[in-house]
């Protein structure tokens, strides 16, 4: 048995031991802790999935700096388009391309329908 097995199996009996003994609202922790336990040892199954969130923070750092600097947006629809501007340069970033040149396609894709619209998914 596997380090991460044995651990599953440890964390697995020491909440069943203790649900009994658990009162209302820490009881109905526990039996939801049981119950979501397999998302928890998810990077154990799959090594290529990191045990933390690490990547998902450092992609939220832009957004969350530019909303403090910048006092947030003042309407849904703007707060809308900041997003998803954020979400072309976070995924630019991501995949090593230029954020201008992405936008200079973009636009000029718009300005001339004959250019091809540039993608953010990735080709293979």
């Amino acid at each position: 048995m596997s380090w991460g097995a044995e651990f599953k199996a440890k964390v697995e009996s020491s909440i069943n031991q203790s649900i009994p003994k658990a009162g209302g609202e820490a009881g109905k922790l526990l039996r939801s802790l049981l119950f979501k336990a397999h998302q928890w040892w998810y990077f154990l199954d799959h090594p290529e999935v990191p045990p933390d969130n690490n990547l998902a923070e450092r992609s939220l750092r832009l957004a969350v700096t530019k909303r403090k600097v910048s006092g947030g947006s003042r309407s849904m629809e703007r707060f809308k388009d900041t997003a998803n501007l954020l979400t072309v340069v976070q995924t630019c970033r991501r995949q090593g391309r230029s954020v201008i040149e992405f936008f200079e396609q973009a636009i000029k894709a718009m300005i001339n329908l004959s250019v091809q619209v540039p993608s953010l998914i990735p080709q293979l």
